[in-house]
């Protein structure tokens, strides 16, 4: 191709990081360096508005106070996907049920408008389908097979240059589907999020220390949260993405890190990143359930199917074992699930029977299923 040729590449990926760079340090509303979090205590400068114990608890159906009571506190769902047949059916499910729990809720209901943020640089053949905002993914090789690391970059994207009415977000993900009505659970200058048993900040608190310095306070500080779900507000989410880009970068150059969390770095990198800029979560258990684990739904309003759910035709948990009836997204990572999956066998949990039951709905209504 000719010295031409060879310089091209290399210079359009300096171009992008430089390009990243610029973006971050002029999305944030606090001061940002170009350096990465945690690596001096000068680094950022954050206030402190925060007081008393950053962990509360949510009573249980906390948000009770109805409607027509308070002022609607609208928020808009966001959902990062790249533009994989996997990621794509999922959130085609993800979308035919928040658009039909939203319409079920009525007037009074605190559920805004949606937005898929596909980081795949290019768009799709869904986009009249799903409202999409095309975000840029990172520069080949930056996520270092981590393809999660585009999350974060995707959100300052979006939160820079779109409009959002809302004054508030839900982080969700594709593999969510909305049982019912999800009202703002988020509260006095609190975010709102579900609590993971394996995020363990005090655990880990020697490598979290190199971004979470000891100045800033107890490493308990730091929630047992990922991105998602999480409600939180606009204005704070524009402050904290561009810190979650850069610690979740920074962490995955850690092989302490990187070691140390894994297929979770960038839940642990949202978390201290919340920290960082004083926003603490009401730690709310009823978000949502996870089946085959969660065997009820109850009162909760979100089903994350994220693990694989096998069962004997007894109705037998067989994890760990491909069971003679079973239903796992990965199974459907090169083409949809089809329509009308078959039914799970009596005994197994209600849970995994809603979550089949909701799938075949949405793939019986949405137009062009498999196509």
């Amino acid at each position: 191709m000719g010295c031409g040729g060879t310089l091209f590449y290399p210079l359009l990926i300096t171009l992008s990081v430089a390009l990243i760079t610029y973006n971050i340090i002029i999305s944030a509303n606090a001061p940002l360096k170009q350096g990465f979090p945690g690596r001096s205590s000068s680094s950022y400068s954050y206030s402190d508005d925060i007081s008393g114990d950053p962990v509360i608890e949510l009573p249980r159906g906390g948000s009770r106070i109805r409607g027509n009571e308070r002022k609607r506190r609208l928020f808009h769902t966001a959902v990062t996907a790249s533009d994989s047949v996997y990621n794509t059916w999922q959130c085609r499910v993800m979308y035919y049920w928040f658009k039909k729990v939203k319409d079920s809720a009525g007037p009074g209901s605190e559920m805004g408008g949606f937005t898929r943020i596909l980081h795949s640089g290019k768009p799709d053949k869904y986009m009249d389908e799903i409202p999409t905002f095309v975000a840029q993914p990172l520069p080949s090789g930056m996520d270092q097979g981590y393809v999660v690391l585009n999350r974060p970059w995707a959100f300052v994207q979006w939160l820079q240059q779109t409009d959002i009415k809302e004054d508030y977000i839900l982080m969700s993900e594709p593999d969510h589907i909305i049982v019912k009505p999800i009202p703002n659970l988020a509260k006095d200058g609190l975010g709102a999020a579900f609590p993971f048993f394996y995020i363990e900040p005090k655990k880990y608190e020697k490598v979290l220390r190199k971004y979470y310095p000891e100045e800033r306070g107890p490493v308990t500080n730091i929630d047992p949260i990922g991105n998602s779900p999480v409600i939180v507000g606009k204005e704070a989410l524009k402050k904290i993405a561009p810190t979650w880009m850069n610690v979740s970068l920074a962490m995955k150059k850690d092989p302490e890190a990187d070691k140390a969390f894994g297929w979770v770095l960038e839940m642990y990198a949202y978390a201290v990143s919340s920290a960082l800029h004083g926003v603490s979560n009401i730690l709310h258990k009823d978000f949502m359930i996870q089946p085959p684990w969660d065997t009820e739904v109850g009162d909760k309003y979100i089903i994350h199917y994220t693990y694989g759910c096998d069962f004997d035709m007894k109705g037998h948990l067989t994890y760990g074992k491909k069971g003679e009836w079973r239903f796992d997204k990965r199974s459907y990572d090169s083409s949809p699930p089809p329509r009308n999956l078959t039914m799970p066998p009596p005994g197994v949990p209600q849970s995994v029977v809603t979550l089949v039951k909701m799938v075949n709905e949405a793939t019986a209504n949405i137009p062009n299923w498999g196509s």
